[in-house]
């Protein structure tokens, strides 16, 4: 069995790695330009140096003055790391020959070259290329590589898509490049699990990891305001708590407006169809903007529950108990059904305050420090929650 490499230094990204890495395994980091790739390279490089680790940061996109520049701007020595500003890949290759690093950094892999390959940088046959020969290089010195490569507005690998097929972890950065928030998941890896997320805050000296990331995302919430559900999530084996907000106006369009951030436009009018049909509410008419606060993007079904309430609440302008949370998946018929990983969802509930939670009628119990309010409907659940009788609010 192959042994972690010991730590990198930093506790989120060892969180999305399941401990840190492994000596001889390939990363591919991938994500937006500008979401702080480099900024996060830079931070390895100086923890692994200062373990005293032999680190070689190759840099195929800026010179070796540029990035003295961002490492004295961050606050980080690069005294002890041997830095190469180079886009030749032999070269790089006889680099890792000459000095046997135990860490290897390359920003980025679409900039690298081989002159064996007959075609231009960044193209799938030199990416491959290249990466494959990196690949060599790091089994044979079981060298913990990690490789930098850009991610493009769909979301895909700028490249090819067998690059992620040939590494053995493929780390997805993501996060609004406008916003503090950043995210590290693993989404293949052959040495651990996957989906553990690391959450990360921009700062003026780099990435800060966030040890409460739910305090954090619920630190602005407007207690008392309609339009907005406490819901906790499972990312991974991480509980979260996060605000799921909604507005809904009146729309003189023939097609009244859909628009959401963090989660599925059309998981969204599926809902708001569950509800009119269901309660009566009138929403199918109305423009609806629905938002997870905080940059965090939700896609399992237990999320459900939280939006119809705030749609709810929107709708009526009548807020929900600022101590209530809400999880559960919402069927056609307006039934809620069971999600998994109850009890830590609640656990992290009752650590931040929140007294009673309103989950579906067949959950299990739990040991949680938090009263539970079991609905059958949404009917049930919106009414729990302080909002009203849908019947009341739709003869009103």
């Amino acid at each position: 069995m192959v042994d972690p490499v010991a730590s990198t230094g930093i506790d989120e990204l060892d969180r999305a790695l399941g401990g840190g890495l492994v000596a001889g395994s390939v990363t591919l980091l991938a994500g937006e330009p500008g979401i702080g790739k480099s900024t996060l390279l830079l931070q390895m490089a100086a923890a692994a140096s200062m373990q005293g680790r032999r680190v070689l940061y190759v840099s195929a996109e800026e010179s070796a003055a540029q990035l003295r520049r961002r490492a004295d701007r961050l606050e980080l020595s690069l005294d002890h790391v041997w830095v190469q500003a180079e886009t030749s890949l032999p070269s790089v290759l006889d680099e890792v020959k000459r000095l046997q690093p135990q860490l290897l950094l390359v920003d980025s892999i679409q900039t690298v070259s081989s002159p064996r390959v007959a075609s231009v940088p960044g193209s799938v046959t030199q990416v491959r290329a290249c990466a494959q020969a990196l690949l060599d290089a790091a089994k044979q010195g079981a060298i913990a590589t990690m490789l930098v490569g850009h991610v493009t507005k769909e979301g895909t690998l700028a490249g090819p898509r067998t690059l992620e097929h040939l590494v053995d972890t493929v780390l997805s950065f993501e996060g609004d490049r406008h916003q503090r928030l950043r995210f590290l998941r693993a989404v293949k890896h052959r040495f651990g699990a996957t989906g553990e997320p690391g959450v990360m805050e921009m700062t003026a000296v780099g990435l800060v990891g966030i040890a409460d990331p739910s305090g954090m995302f619920l630190a602005d919430r407007q207690v008392g305001a309609s339009g907005s559900a406490v819901v906790p999530i499972v990312d991974g084996h991480r509980p979260l708590l996060v605000e799921m907000q909604a507005l809904v106006v009146e729309s003189k369009a023939l097609t009244p407006r859909r628009a959401t951030q963090g989660i599925e436009a059309s998981r969204v009018s599926m809902l708001m169809a569950v509800l009119e049909r269901r309660c009566h509410l009138p929403v199918l008419k109305l423009e609806a903007y629905v938002s997870v606060v905080g940059g965090v993007r939700v896609a399992e079904p237990g999320a459900d529950l939280a939006i119809v309430l705030a749609l709810a609440s929107a709708a009526v302008d009548v807020p929900i108990g600022g101590d209530v949370v809400a999880c559960g998946e919402v069927g056609l018929a307006g039934e809620l059904r069971q999600i998994s990983q109850l009890e830590r969802r609640l656990d992290e509930a009752a650590r931040l305050g929140y007294r009673r939670a309103i989950v579906p009628a067949s959950a299990p119990d739990c040991e949680a420090d938090i009263a539970l309010l079991r609905a059958t409907t949404i009917a049930d659940a919106i009414r729990m929650s302080g909002v009203g009788a849908p019947s009341a609010i739709a003869a009103a």
